[in-house]
């Protein structure tokens, strides 16, 4: 390529042509304008499947980043976790079976922890379930939940409806009980 080519990631920045509460071109962006009209470009999808994360699930910046330069569709680890589910080798993952194993020789207990939600960026309430179930198949006897409260990836007061699911889940499989619960901000601090 004997041409300069510009690779320009703009975060937050949208594609929509209606100009109701569109605010991107309410600023009437006339640089940006005159490189869309005299310029090659193309816009690329960065959500869901294209971008290696489920189904109907938003894109973020870490997933674009590392889709963007690499050709390909990079599968997400949530999407990865779900494959494992859906082909059960999830079941039969050794880091688990050993842990499983361990707490079974000793008469100790399986705790598990994590971020109790839907919101699918840093986890995934079927995440749980599989664990939950992956217990149960093996006849853990003591299995303790120690929940971090979502709020930021999904709604600020659907703390409730998730752990009543998880609840409902774990007298369904006959194991686990929630031992703790915390709000994300002290489980999973990343600033400190």
């Amino acid at each position: 390529m004997s041409e300069p080519l510009l690779l320009m990631i703009l975060d937050g920045w949208g594609e929509r042509k209606e100009c109701s509460d569109n605010s991107i071109t309410l600023a009437h962006p006339e640089n940006f304008c005159q490189l869309e009209q005299n310029y090659p470009h193309t816009l690329l999808k960065c959500s869901g499947k294209d971008v290696g994360l489920p189904d109907g699930l938003m894109g973020n910046s870490e997933v674009g980043h590392l889709n963007i330069g690499s050709g390909r569709i990079v599968y997400q680890e949530i999407s990865r976790i779900f494959k494992a589910i859906e082909d059960q080798s999830f079941f039969s993952n050794p880091e688990f079976l050993k842990a499983i194993e361990y707490a079974q020789a000793h008469q100790g207990s399986v705790h598990l922890m994590g971020l109790l939600s839907d919101g699918g960026v840093h986890s995934h309430i079927e995440h749980i379930y599989a664990l939950l179930e992956l217990c149960a198949r093996n006849k853990v006897d003591s299995v303790f939940f120690h929940a971090f409260l979502d709020g930021r990836d999904v709604g600020p007061k659907t703390a409730l409806t998730f752990i009543e699911a998880l609840q409902q889940k774990m007298r369904a499989t006959g194991c686990g009980e929630i031992a703790t619960l915390g709000g994300r901000y002290y489980g999973m601090d990343r600033d400190k």
